[in-house]
């Protein structure tokens, strides 16, 4: 009954965070993933990337790039040249961790419902479901890479091409070595 009541409370506290309640609705329902009752749906444009990731695009043209690199984006996560978001404040760090827990310990309950997870896992398909996922989003995330590579060649702007780091605004005037006087 203990375990119930702190399960409910932690439900309606990560309720809260918006953003986290993806990830909560994920954790609920971890054991029917890992039944292979509830399958993770692999986008077209991942699915044409595991195909070919490093064929040629069908428009090479730099709006051609800017097209399919933001298809790419859409369905994997932020690339390493993305700029930063902004700094978040106290509070909604603090939301963010209360959230991360309450999800957290909603899908160690959830997954614990399950004995012999592994096992059930293979012998369901899910953890060849997943593995094919992780191969689909590798496959993405080179494309990406290839694309952008290609747009960096034509001298296209980003997103079809990386973007360049901002150049540091305090940085110091570099120093001039001198050579010391010989003693």
């Amino acid at each position: 009954m203990s375990s119930l009541l702190t399960l409910s409370s932690l439900l309606a506290l990560s309720a809260c965070s918006k953003p986290e309640a993806a990830n909560l609705s994920d954790a609920a329902t971890a054991p029917l993933g890992d039944l292979n009752l509830v399958r993770a749906k692999i986008p077209p444009i991942l699915l044409a990337a595991q195909k070919a990731p490093y064929g040629p695009p069908a428009d090479p043209s730099c709006a051609g790039l800017v097209a399919e690199v933001q298809q790419l984006d859409a369905a994997l996560p932020p690339d390493l040249d993305a700029p930063p978001a902004a700094a978040p404040s106290l509070g909604e760090r603090g939301r963010a961790e209360a959230g991360g827990a309450a999800v957290g310990a909603v899908r160690h309950t959830t997954e614990g419902l399950i004995p012999f997870r592994g096992w059930v896992r293979k012998l369901s398909g899910a953890e060849r479901r997943s593995r094919l996922v992780a191969e689909a989003v590798a496959a993405g995330l080179t494309r990406r890479a290839y694309l952008k590579g290609l747009g960096q060649a034509q001298g296209c702007p980003p997103p079809a091409a990386p973007r360049r780091p901002e150049p540091a605004s305090t940085a110091a005037a570099p120093v001039e070595q001198t050579p010391s006087a010989p003693r």
